[in-house]
């Protein structure tokens, strides 16, 4: 009887089998002695108690106990790859940063594409964001490109991303997802609006991860070689085309194949359909960012590509899977700060926060030294890196006898005056500002009559009526209200959507949940 044809993912171990040429290697401890026997424990005649010398068991066990690191705190599960960014265009006018600074040049990159709220073994196929980060190994350090499959997000203040964050995750009492906690958080903050109409829509359950976009979502800053500089967004436009999945079959595959992105992902590069995302930036001066209607710092709203239309850069390519997803995908840690000269930050509040808060999570997540992990760290493309950053735990390059203190007469690294930014201007009086006077509701209404056609409106409702009634009834009237605001008839059929789930609601009055 024939062998059932097996994709890459599973072959995987036969896969090793075959290439290796030579006769197994010697079983060795962590220290390097080769062990005898591992057949067994070393006991006290065939029945009796362990030893405590036995080496062999203690060294792996130890180490055992120790294998897992905390994941993380959110885009715990996820999928990694790398491959190489190859400039297609002359964007040079732009940015002074090496990674642009000639048509045809290809930088290595790495990418990790992540559900958010889930934990490390939940389903790929959750209606969630998704997480698209890139890092480029570049001749200037380590870029990391740190967002997300849609160009918006939830909030536009991370002194909020805890508390949603937390309504993403379980209810500390029972442990479980809890409407409650989402959708109070959503009707309390309009300002989430836009981004619960893009995940809540066909695009919140994408078919895996080569079919769905990436953007950096912030807002950013180019500076070109004269120092002149222009506000900046970036996009990677799949080339396998936008492909997602109706809830009724992410539902299913939740069962069946909980793996499902992860899967295709390994395989589509095992089998050389090595995937792409074409690579574009919008620009926008300072004086246009002066007269924008919208906040153009604000994380929860997008510049209209006819106003500011995308200007091609280059591509992305996936080539090669993981050796080790351990190694390479779950020590694989971006950090928005992480930056190169003639890239660098906008006053997007969200993205000031994340600023400190990657590096901080990644400190407490692998140690002080994680850029000297082989997937992070950026001596790739510097064959001398130096700094005054000693010791630590486990720093594997700590570079010899050369000085840790500056300055110093003994010849340490020095700075680099053509890195400098250029200076800026800034001004106002320094207080906790609520955006309250923003529009947090026109560009979902855009999204609702102009993205999206009838059959896509109708899943849309239907989605957010599924999650919307297990909220209490004070709850749901309330977001209903906020979805008035951006278009009654949104509101109506999710109020007639809800009473079909005998949720009877008066958006402008009194409620009854029967």
């Amino acid at each position: 009887m024939a062998s059932p044809i097996r994709d890459p993912a599973a072959e995987q171990l036969n896969d090793y089998k075959r290439k290796q040429q030579n006769e197994p290697a010697v079983l060795l401890t962590a220290n390097g002695a080769p062990i005898g026997e591992k057949q067994a424990s070393l006991t006290v005649g065939p029945r009796g108690p362990m030893l405590l010398q036995d080496f062999v068991y203690l060294d792996e066990m130890s180490h055992f106990a120790r294998e897992r690191i905390p994941e993380r705190v959110v885009h715990a599960k996820g999928a990694g790859a790398f491959g190489y960014f190859e400039v297609t265009h002359d964007i040079t006018k732009y940015s002074k940063a090496k990674v642009f600074s000639s048509i045809g040049k290809k930088t290595p990159i790495a990418v990790r594409c992540s559900t958010v709220g889930g934990e490390s073994g939940s389903a790929d196929t959750v209606r969630d964001p998704r997480g698209f980060a890139v890092k480029f190994y570049t001749e200037e350090g380590i870029w990391d490109l740190v967002g997300n499959n849609t160009p918006i997000f939830f909030i536009k203040d991370p002194l909020f991303f805890p508390s949603f964050i937390h309504t993403q995750k379980r209810n500390p009492a029972t442990h479980l997802k809890d409407a409650d906690m989402f959708w109070d958080f959503i009707s309390l903050r309009p300002e989430t609006t836009h981004q619960v109409m893009f995940l809540f829509s066909d695009r919140g359950i994408p078919d895996g991860y080569r079919h769905m976009n990436g953007y950096g979502s912030h807002t950013f800053k180019l500076v070109n070689s004269k120092n002149e500089m222009v506000y900046c967004k970036f996009h990677y436009k799949t080339n396998q085309g936008i492909k997602n999945i109706l809830a009724e079959k992410a539902a299913d595959l939740s069962a069946s194949d909980p793996d499902y992105s992860i899967r295709d992902l390994y395989n589509a590069i095992a089998k050389g359909k090595y995937p792409s995302w074409t690579f574009h930036i919008q620009v926008m001066t300072a004086e246009q960012a002066k007269t924008l209607k919208w906040n153009p710092f604000d994380l929860t709203k997008v510049w209209p590509h006819k106003e500011y239309p995308l200007i091609q850069v280059g591509k992305l390519v996936l080539d090669r899977n993981p050796e080790n997803y351990f190694a390479d995908v779950e020590q694989m840690a971006f950090d928005p700060a992480h930056m190169v000269p003639g890239i660098e930050p906008s006053p997007d509040k969200m993205l000031q926060g994340r600023l400190f808060a990657y590096g901080d999570t990644h400190r407490h997540r692998l140690g002080p030294n994680h850029l000297q992990l082989p997937v992070n760290c950026p001596y790739k493309g510097i064959s001398n890196a130096m700094h005054y950053q000693r010791d630590g735990n486990m720093p594997i390059y700590n570079h010899g006898g050369a000085p840790n203190y500056y300055p110093n007469s003994f010849n340490g690294p020095k700075e680099c005056p053509a890195a400098r930014s250029p200076p800026f201007h800034v001004s106002g009086n320094v207080d906790r500002y609520d955006p309250v006077d923003e529009d947090d509701f026109g560009q979902a209404t855009i999204f609702w009559k102009k993205i999206l056609d009838e059959p896509a409106k109708e899943r849309l409702v239907q989605n957010m009526v599924g999650s919307l009634c297990h909220a209490s009834t004070f709850i749901v009237e309330r977001a209903v209200r906020n979805f008035a605001r951006v278009d009654v008839d949104l509101a109506q059929r999710l109020t007639d959507g809800l009473r079909s789930c005998k949720i009877y609601i008066n958006a402008l009055g009194k409620s009854a949940n029967l």
